[in-house]
């Protein structure tokens, strides 16, 4: 019975965010409790799955997790590595055949850009670690540096974004481990980055350039049996780290050489394609008279999606701008969500009907618009707990399927209902609305705060969507933001010579 290793370390960090993010803001498991995650539909649920399959002896160590938010404090990895190694020490004296880890691939801390990276040299670097399989999970969206390539065994990324397919991937990388296991032969693992960055709106998987991508990657795997994966990872651009951007990396059994060159022809095709992912949405205004339209025309649910404020992408979901602009219109039944524990907390001894001023949302980041001072009546109080309508939903990725906003209201102001929270929810599931008696439906313009992860719920049900440009910290105009370490020249701060400027590792 092969016994493995069991960890987890999962943080999309946006380092143009101001502050840093504690280690109270990381939601811990340690020992057993890992192992809680069977069937919630998450990364760890599918490794759980695989390993009953397979007869391994799992020893779980330790996993931490939290929301997309600024730059990790540096003692959220000291203590990460310190329940590893206390929990792992008594394992790894009995003997230990491979680790497998729940990972993001885009966590910055202080003073480790690269926490990924690093987690794995640490790792390698105790004597009984520094040649057992090691293989991990990652979100498309990491910013992969040539360090976790060449320090594991297999890398196995997400294919789909809207994040459908989280839980798959976990068990892909899982047979991978228990076929280096059971053969005894060790893959090679290859990383090729290309000078480009795209936004989040760029990185969707149903539409080019990621689309023709992940296509490609599929056929070379079908192609070349012997290349057990091939990954392609979209970045996210909101990092201010070396690697931040587009990467590919290949798992194979075969001919190094060959792999290589398929990745060097990934991202040619990347190079060549860039400005396909580089999307830059209209201003708001330029879009409300069709919204306007569709509503007259009773062609509802419109979306109104708003990247610059994506809590996905670890905005504080807070700002009004969407919210002003449905006052300002009169947009009848319409609904926005702002994350605002501080409005929670200023109704929370309301009864149902009571009315009074209240201040909402812009409080989060001094890049959106301010806080309105509204007159709202209480519609409804919750604890702000729900489970996933869908369980493949992107969210499921992050969090598995017992979802908990925080002590929630719903408000009502003229025409305009406000689903307050007290915990930043990416809105990637329509059961967010359903468990505070609103059936999105059958509202007429819906403010969604997301890129991408979104569409998997909301297109369901929605008539017309418009993403569109606002004030914010998720800005799609990568231009904007204040770069210092990433590599340089990289698309689209620089011109970029159509010859490929980079190599394989």
């Amino acid at each position: 019975m092969p016994r493995l290793l069991l960890a987890g370390l999962f943080h999309e960090t946006h380092t143009f965010l101001d502050g840093l993010t504690p280690l109270d803001a990381f939601a811990v498991r340690r020992g057993d409790e890992l192992l809680g995650a069977r069937g919630d539909g998450s990364p760890l649920c599918g490794v759980l799955e695989v390993a009953a399959e397979c007869g391994w002896e799992l020893l779980p160590t330790v996993d931490m997790r939290a929301t997309p938010s600024a730059t990790v404090a540096d003692d959220v990895l000291e203590t990460w590595w310190n329940e590893f190694r206390e929990r792992s020490a008594p394992e790894i004296a009995r003997g230990v055949d491979g680790v497998f880890l729940v990972l993001h691939g885009a966590m910055a801390c202080e003073t480790v850009p690269d926490v990924e990276g690093e987690v794995l040299r640490r790792i390698r670097g105790l004597p009984e670690l520094a040649n057992v399989p090691l293989v991990g999970v990652y979100d498309l969206h990491g910013n992969i540096s040539p360090a976790t390539a060449e320090l594991s065994q297999g890398i196995v990324a997400y294919r789909n974004n809207p994040h459908t397919d989280s839980r798959d991937s976990a068990v892909r990388a899982a047979r991978l481990l228990d076929r280096i296991l059971t053969t005894g032969d060790r893959p090679v693992c290859l990383w090729e980055q290309p000078p480009v960055m795209w936004p989040p709106t760029g990185t969707g998987t149903a539409d080019d350039p990621m689309r023709t991508l992940e296509a490609t990657a599929r056929e070379i795997e079908r192609s070349h049996p012997e290349i057990a994966a091939v990954n392609v990872f979209a970045g996210f651009s909101f990092a201010d780290t070396r690697h931040t951007g587009v990467s590919f990396s290949a798992v194979t059994f075969g001919d190094p050489q060959i792999a290589a060159g398929e990745l060097r022809k990934l991202s040619q095709w990347a190079l060549d394609h860039r400005e396909e992912g580089n999307i830059v949405d209209p201003p708001l205004a330029d879009v409300l008279p069709a919204i306007q339209r569709h509503v007259a025309a009773a062609e509802t649910p419109v979306l109104i999606v708003e990247p610059a404020d994506n809590i996905g992408g670890g905005a504080p979901g807070d700002a009004t701008t969407v919210l002003r602009a449905l006052i300002e219109n009169r947009i009848e039944n319409s609904a926005v969500i702002i994350n605002d524990p501080l409005a929670v907390s200023h109704v929370s001894n309301w009864s149902i009907g009571d009315r009074g001023t209240i201040s909402i949302g812009g409080k989060g980041s001094r890049l959106t618009d301010g806080p309105l001072e509204l007159d709202v009546e209480l519609l409804n109080h919750s604890d702000g707990k729900f489970d996933l309508e869908d369980r493949n939903s992107h969210l499921a990725s992050m969090a598995g399927v017992h979802i908990d906003m925080g002590p929630c209201a719903v408000v009502r102001h003229e025409a305009v209902r406000i689903l307050l929270t007290s915990r930043k929810t990416p809105p990637f599931d329509l059961g967010q609305w359903r468990s505070q008696g609103i059936e999105p439906e059958t509202l007429s313009v819906i403010g969604v705060k997301a890129a991408v992860a979104h569409r998997r719920a909301y297109e369901k049900i929605a008539r017309h969507s418009y993403t569109v440009a606002m004030p914010g910290p998720c800005s799609s105009d990568l231009r904007t933001f204040p770069w210092k370490f990433i590599r340089r020249p990289v698309f689209p701060l620089d011109e970029i010579d159509t010859a490929l400027v980079c190599g394989v590792r």
